[in-house]
C-alpha cells in the first residue's frame, strides 16, 4: 500500500517510450518519478532518423492512400510469423493518436509546402505505401526526444513529474505476494533503494552486446538484466536487427533507411549493384536480407566493406525538386548525416560510401501484454526493452518509435487502472507465456575476469549477423567462464547486465534451430514451420526482496528504504 495519496510509480528510461509513459501517468493524477541514467536525451530515441510510420489516412494531413490492413499486413510479413496479431493490430489502430498526442506536445513533423499542407510521408524498406513521418529531414527522433523532453521538463517545475537525472537502474526490488515494489539505484555515485507500488522498465535496448553499434552508450540491456534477475519471462532475444547501413568508421553512424527509400544503391567493390539479384525488392528488403548480403559482400572481398551510392540521387518522383542539385538535395533533406559524413571527410553526393553492418535494434525482451504488463506483478515494461509481440522476428523499418508512443499511452491506462484497485483484491494480469517458460541457464561465475571489449568482439563473431550451432555453443562456454565484476559503479553494473543479456541472447539463438527474421543459421538456412511461434525463457530470481534485504542483492545496501521527499 502506498505511504502517499497517490500511487508511486518509478518509469526507468527518457526515451518515447519512458516520456510517454511518464506524462500520461502523471496527467491520470499518479504520483511519478522519471529515473534517467545520463542526460534526458542520451536516448535511442534521439539518435533514431528514418522517422516514425504511422496509419494516419484518419487525419486531415494524412496519407489517403494508406489503410489499416495494408500496415497490419506489412508488420505481419516483415515479423517472419512469430508476430502477436492482436498486439499488431493495436498498433496500427492507436497509431493516430500516437501521432495526435505528438503533435500536441509539440512535435513539427515536415510538410510539403509549409503550416496547413500535408505531412511529407516517406517510403521504406517492406512498407507498402508512404507511411513514413518524419522531422527536420533526418532528425525526426531528436524532434520528438526535444518536445517530450520539453514537456517532461515543464511537468517537473509545476511539481506533477519528479526527475533524477543520472541515476542507473541496479536491481528491482520484489515482495513476496506483491511483485515489484521498488528498485536499487545507484544516484551518481550513491546507492539508493527507491520504494514504489509500480516500476515500467524503458530502458532501452542492448546494442552494446556488439563492437559495432548505431546504439548510445547507455544501450546495455540494463532492465531486460533486471527483470530476469527478478524472475520475469523474456522472449524473442535470438531476434537481433543489425542495420545494414551503419557507416563504416568510428562511431558506426546510421545511414537511415530513407536514404534507399529515396533512391541510393548498394554496390560491391567492382561497382556492382547486387541486391537486385538477391530479393525483388533490392535496397528496399527486409533489413535483415540486406544485412545477409552485404556482410557476404564484404566477405568475398576480404573484409572490405560495401559501398553506398547516393550520387545519382534525384528525390522523390524522378526529379531533383526546385532545380537543386544532388548535393544540394542530399543536404536538405538528410541534412544530419550529411554534416556526419562530411565531418569524416566523405562527400556522398561524388562518391559512394563504405558502410557496415551494425547493431541496432533487439526485437526481444521482457514479455509483456498489449498494456505493458509483465508476468511478475507490479512491473511493467515498455518500449525497446519489452516485448510485445509486435515486431516478431524482424521489425518493420519505423515501426519502433511508434511502439514507444502507442504502449507508452496504454502502459500508463494500465497503471492508473491497476494501481487504484484495492490492493488486496487487485487481479495480476500479465502476457501470455505460451507452453511456459524454459529456463535460462543460471548466471554462474567463472574465472575469467570480464573484458568489454573482447565480449563484444565474441559476441559479434558468434551471434551476430551469421551464426551456427558450433559457434554458439563455443560462445556459450564462453561466457559461462566469464566473472562479472563486483564494483558498484555505473561500468561494472553495465558489464554484469551486458554478460546476463549476452547470455540470453545466445541460449536463445542456440535454440532456435532454423533461420527466421532476423536470425540466420547457416546451419539451418531455412525456416521450420513448426518453429513459427514465440519461445519464453525464465530463470530463478536473484533480484533483492523486502524479506532479504542485505543478503538477496548482489551487492550490500543495508535496511534502506526510501521515499523520495516530496517537492
Amino acid at each position: 500500500m502506498s505511504r502517499t495519496p497517490f500511487p508511486r510509480v518509478l518509469v526507468v528510461g527518457s526515451g518515447i517510450a519512458g516520456l510517454t509513459t511518464a506524462l500520461a501517468a502523471a496527467d491520470r493524477g499518479l504520483d511519478v518519478v522519471l529515473l534517467s541514467k545520463d542526460r534526458l536525451d542520451e536516448t535511442n530515441t534521439d539518435r533514431a532518423q528514418g522517422g516514425i510510420a504511422a496509419m494516419t489516412a484518419g487525419l486531415p494531413d494524412g496519407q489517403p492512400r494508406d489503410a489499416e490492413e495494408l500496415h497490419v499486413r506489412d508488420t505481419l510479413g516483415a515479423g517472419a510469423g512469430t508476430c502477436d496479431d492482436d498486439a499488431v493490430r493495436v498498433l496500427v489502430r492507436d497509431s493516430a493518436a500516437a501521432i495526435t498526442a505528438l503533435v500536441e506536445h509539440g512535435v513539427a513533423f515536415d510538410r510539403a509546402d509549409g503550416p496547413g499542407s500535408p505531412w511529407v510521408e516517406g517510403l521504406e524498406g517492406a512498407h507498402s505505401v508512404p507511411r513514413i513521418l518524419h522531422a527536420g529531414g533526418d532528425a525526426t527522433g531528436r524532434e520528438i526526444q526535444r518536445a517530450l523532453v520539453a514537456a517532461a521538463l515543464a511537468a517537473e517545475t509545476t511539481g506533477r513529474l519528479r526527475i533524477l537525472r543520472h541515476t542507473m537502474l541496479v536491481d528491482l526490488v520484489t515482495s513476496p505476494g506483491r511483485g515489484a515494489v521498488g528498485a536499487l539505484v545507484l544516484d551518481g555515485d550513491r546507492p539508493r533503494r527507491l520504494a514504489a507500488d509500480a516500476v515500467v522498465l524503458a530502458t532501452g535496448g542492448a546494442g552494446q552486446l556488439y563492437p559495432h553499434t548505431t546504439n548510445p552508450a547507455v544501450a546495455t540491456g540494463d532492465g531486460i538484466a533486471a527483470a530476469l534477475r527478478a524472475g520475469a519471462a523474456v522472449t524473442d532475444l535470438e531476434f537481433v536487427q543489425f542495420h545494414p547501413t551503419a557507416l563504416a568508421a568510428p562511431g558506426c553512424f546510421l545511414v537511415s533507411e530513407a536514404v534507399r527509400g529515396e533512391g541510393a544503391v548498394l554496390r560491391d567493390g567492382t561497382g556492382r549493384r547486387y541486391l537486385t539479384d538477391v530479393h525483388p525488392l533490392a535496397e528496399l528488403a527486409p533489413r535483415d536480407v540486406v544485412a545477409r548480403e552485404n556482410v557476404r559482400r564484404s566477405l568475398a572481398q576480404g573484409g572490405r566493406p560495401v559501398l553506398l551510392d547516393c550520387t545519382g540521387m534525384t528525390g522523390p518522383g524522378g526529379t531533383v525538386s526546385s532545380g537543386r542539385s544532388t548535393a544540394e538535395h542530399l543536404a536538405r533533406r538528410f541534412p544530419t548525416i550529411d554534416a556526419a559524413l562530411r565531418a569524416h571527410g566523405m562527400d556522398w553526393a561524388r562518391e559512394p560510401v563504405p558502410v557496415t553492418p551494425a547493431a541496432h535494434y533487439l526485437m526481444g525482451g521482457i514479455a509483456t501484454d498489449d498494456r505493458g504488463r509483465t508476468s511478475v506483478p507490479g512491473l511493467y515494461a515498455v518500449g525497446e526493452c519489452a516485448a510485445t509481440g509486435v515486431h516478431g522476428a524482424n521489425r518493420l523499418a519505423s515501426n519502433s518509435l511508434l511502439e514507444g508512443a502507442v504502449f507508452g499511452a496504454r502502459t500508463a491506462e494500465a497503471l492508473a487502472a491497476d494501481l487504484r484497485a484495492d490492493d488486496d483484491a487487485r487481479p495480476h494480469r500479465g502476457p501470455a507465456v505460451d507452453g511456459g517458460a524454459l529456463p535460462l541457464p543460471e548466471g554462474t561465475e567463472g574465472d575469467v575476469p570480464f573484458d568489454r571489449q573482447a565480449f563484444q568482439a565474441a559476441m559479434w563473431t558468434g551471434a551476430g549477423v551469421l551464426r551456427d550451432g558450433p559457434g554458439l555453443e563455443a560462445l556459450a562456454a564462453r561466457l559461462a567462464g566469464l566473472r562479472p565484476p563486483a564494483a558498484l559503479s555505473r561500468r561494472a553494473l553495465e558489464d554484469r547486465n551486458l554478460l546476463t543479456v549476452g547470455r540470453a541472447v545466445v541460449a536463445a539463438a542456440l535454440h532456435r534451430a532454423e533461420s527466421r527474421g532476423a536470425q540466420f543459421r547457416e546451419d539451418f538456412p531455412a525456416p521450420d514451420p513448426a518453429r513459427a511461434r514465440r519461445t519464453f525463457w525464465r530463470r530463478e530470481p536473484t533480484a533483492p526482496t523486502t524479506e532479504h534485504q542485505d543478503t538477496a542483492s548482489t551487492y550490500a545496501y543495508g535496511d534502506i528504504l526510501e521515499r523520495i521527499p516530496a517537492c
